[in-house]
């Protein structure tokens, strides 16, 4: 299996079916992805194992920025947040055109801005992902 850099990465967003835009200035990202399980097991002999079935899934994209308010992707995830409006992503996690892209739609759950007297003004969004999140090509 091929390893990779996180610094050719790169995540685009929009919210009103345009064209996406890719988000200025990342610091990082993440995809969470978890299954959650429903236990099955039925009463009988004691030291039975428990058995589980699979249930649904949920999705969740962190992204972390330099704060950039002229940002058309920036300016999208705060339109999502302000606005209840679905937002489109797709993530390249080796750049755009190589590797693999995760493709989904969610909306912006959070947005923090942060600075400090020493620092860069930053700015974090949490997107919850509503549907699969695909992978294919980039």
């Amino acid at each position: 299996m091929a390893t990779a850099t996180g610094n050719s990465g790169v995540v685009k967003l929009v919210t009103d079916g345009e064209v996406l835009a890719a988000v200025a200035e990342i610091r990082s990202f993440s995809i969470d992805e978890t299954l959650d399980t429903i236990e099955s097991t039925v009463m009988g002999s004691t030291g039975q194992a428990r058995t589980y079935l699979a249930g649904n899934k949920t999705a969740t994209v962190t992204i972390e920025c330099y704060w950039d308010s002229t940002d058309a992707g920036q300016q999208d995830a705060d339109d999502s947040l302000r606005s209840s409006e679905k937002i489109d992503f797709e993530i390249y996690p080796n750049g755009a055109g190589t590797g693999v892209k995760y493709v989904g739609e969610g909306f912006v759950t959070s947005k923090s801005i942060t600075a400090s007297f020493d620092g860069m003004v930053e700015a974090s969004f949490s997107i919850q992902a509503t549907g699969q999140i695909t992978e294919s090509a980039a």
